[in-house]
């Protein structure tokens, strides 16, 4: 562990958008120091779904941390027979497991002169002439702090914001089955909506084990774990050879009072970027990453000017893409029977529009959002 406790640069938190952010700054010539409260690599709660346009942003290959890669999904509704499929010519999903794919890109932002400061849990922030982010351990000073500690990390709390998110429950399982199930369920990545009500549920294999899951899109209290073992059911999987549980939470709609002040920047699911429609958060994590620490490193001195970069950029793509999806998610697990009867007609073809614009080979413009949600029937954004 390095003795200096001066920076430029804090990030908190080892994840793609903590990494990513110390990428950026270390690559602009920044001291910059990682804070994480555990010892890399470390196990991550995620279904390690890595969408083809979040994979196009790294600047770096994460091909050693792929274990499995899809060309086509899967989308499964109870009131339709057959499921719609997507199919590209590239990956649209690459499964990671989360311990090696955050420690690959926290070592190549590492390479760059990032420093790593492992098995450090943030304590306390003080708002001097510098920022004194205290620790278990240290009393660390620094001009700027980057928030990369996901949904429930302490750094937007300690700088002042208020909850504003929408908090949604999943429940994961990393799962063994047998090899002709295995065989049998590893040939697709999936999605069956309506597998709980509201909500989703998914299955994606990994290299030698299943991901299976279930997301709930409303705000109550429901018993994830029945209609995890519904789901094994609908699955046909029978009997688990294991089954390691995490349950968590998703931040699917993006905080209402900003994103940066007082030096401190949030990213990722700190900021509430998880997409509200499809409730992935490694995409934005890492776009958001990389947009705090180029526009830090650009207004490096002055702060308000840092802040304002940052907010322009995320208004230039991924704040209009979440309040669109908010919309469509609204459409999507509250209005079912509407659903249906228009996935019936067009179900293939927004399956196709809704793959292009998930991998980013599609940036739908804002008449192009209005007429989409008035051919669904829905109001604007």
């Amino acid at each position: 562990m390095s003795e200096n406790h001066n920076w430029e640069v804090i990030v908190i938190g080892s994840g793609p958008a903590g990494a990513m952010a110390a990428y950026e700054l270390a690559k602009a010539g920044k001291r910059v120091a990682i804070i994480e409260k555990e010892t890399l690599p470390r196990y991550k709660t995620c279904g390690g779904g890595l969408v083809f346009r979040g994979r196009e942003l790294l600047p770096v290959s994460v091909q050693s941390a792929v274990e499995k890669e899809f060309d086509s999904l899967a989308v499964y509704f109870d009131k339709h027979p057959q499921p719609f499929t997507a199919k590209r010519n590239f990956p649209i999903l690459s499964m990671v497991m989360r311990d090696q794919f955050d420690h690959l890109l926290i070592q190549e932002a590492v390479k760059l002169g990032a420093v790593l400061l492992e098995g450090q849990s943030l304590q306390h922030l003080d708002f001097e002439s510098e920022i004194q982010v205290q620790t278990q351990d240290h009393t660390y000073s620094t001009r700027y702090v980057v928030a990369a500690d996901g949904v429930l990390g302490p750094t937007a709390k300690l700088a002042g914001w208020k909850e504003t998110r929408k908090l949604i429950p999943a429940l994961e399982y990393e799962v063994g089955v047998e090899p002709t199930v295995f065989e049998r369920l590893s040939k697709e990545a999936r999605f069956d909506i309506d597998a709980i009500p509201q909500g989703y549920g998914w299955c994606f294999p990994k290299a030698n084990h299943l991901s299976i899951g279930v997301g709930l899109f409303a705000p109550k209290k429901i018993q994830l774990r029945d209609y995890y073992k519904a789901y094994l059911h609908k699955l046909g999987v029978e009997s688990t050879t294991f089954e390691q549980a995490h349950g968590f939470q998703i931040p699917v709609s993006a905080r209402k009072d900003g994103f940066a002040k007082k030096g401190v920047f949030l990213t990722g699911d700190s900021a509430g970027f998880a997409d509200p429609l499809t409730a992935e958060g490694l995409t934005n994590s890492i776009y958001s990453g990389i947009l705090a620490g180029q526009s830090i490193a650009q207004q490096f001195e002055d702060p308000e000017k840092a802040a304002e970069t940052y907010h322009a950029a995320l208004e230039e793509r991924l704040l209009p893409e979440l309040r669109f999806s908010e919309v469509m998610a609204s459409f999507f697990y509250f209005m079912p029977s509407a659903r249906n009867l228009l996935m019936g007609k067009y179900g293939q073809r927004a399956c196709e529009v809704l793959t292009d614009v998930f991998t980013g080979q599609l940036v739908l413009s804002r008449e192009l959002k209005q007429r989409a949600l008035k051919k669904f029937g829905i109001g604007g954004f």
